[in-house]
Order: structure tokens, then sequence, then C-alpha cells
């Protein structure tokens, strides 16, 4: 079970959003919209996971996914769109978004692309640390 943020503009897919994830086995400890207060919000909770709708903010859409990679390094960030291009996945994942979720959500899909890209962090994570421990044991 992951604890996971939902921030979207519009409440309705907040919700449903948040009704996927608890049905599968996920805590969600908060929603907000995409705002500076709502990121600081999100910031306090510590989510493992924050699933994001950048649609209806103004300005930088990348800067705001910038600065929750910055504050939470460790949290797993989805960005979450009703009409994904390969330019906006690109940026995306430049930028460390870690997986997209497709507006309507199909409840299977969401989840197994969840699990997936938490089971490819945890395997970068454990790579990182044995390749720390081999350069740490050999000096």
């Amino acid at each position: 079970m992951l604890k996971v943020a939902v921030m979207d503009g519009n409440a309705i897919s907040r919700g449903l959003l948040s009704s996927v994830l608890t049905d599968g086995g996920h805590l969600v400890v908060g929603d907000s919209n995409v705002t500076d207060t709502g990121i600081a919000r999100m910031v306090k909770l510590k989510p493992q996971l924050i699933c994001i709708d950048l649609e209806h903010v103004e300005g930088d859409k990348m800067g705001v996914l910038d600065k929750i990679r910055h504050d939470l390094p460790k949290t797993i960030v989805f960005l979450v769109s009703n009409n994904f291009d390969a330019d906006g996945i690109r940026l995306g994942q430049e930028h460390g978004a870690r997986g997209f979720i497709v507006k309507p959500f199909n409840t299977a899909r969401v989840l197994i692309a969840i699990r997936n890209a938490v089971v490819k962090f945890v395997g970068e994570i454990k790579n990182v640390k044995s390749s720390n421990e081999l350069t740490d044991g050999s000096k």
C-alpha cells in the first residue's frame, strides 16, 4: 500500500482517481488543486506517490513538476491528463515524471501502471545501493 496524493483542478476527477486508488489498496492521504498552497500541503503529507494533472496550471507547468521533484525527491510522480502526446510524455519524463495516467480512468490500467513504476523505481534504488556498496567496498 502506497501513501498517495491526488492533485487536479477538477474535483470530480480527484474523487474518481482517489476512489480508483483506494479500491486498489492504496491510502489516499490528501487531494488538492494544483496551487502553491496545495503543493505545500502535499509536501507536508510526504506521499510516496503523487498523481498530478497540470492542465489547469497557468504558466510554467514543468516548473510545478520541478518544484515537486525538488521538495519530494523520493516521491514517484505520475502525470494525469485526458490527452498526452509524444512531446508531452518526453517533457514529463525529462522533468521526473515516472508514469502517466489517462482520463477517463481505467482502473486496471491505472493500478498496473503504478505497480510497474514502483517495481522499476525500487529496482533502480537497489542498483544504486549495490553500486555504492561495490564502490565503498573497493576502497
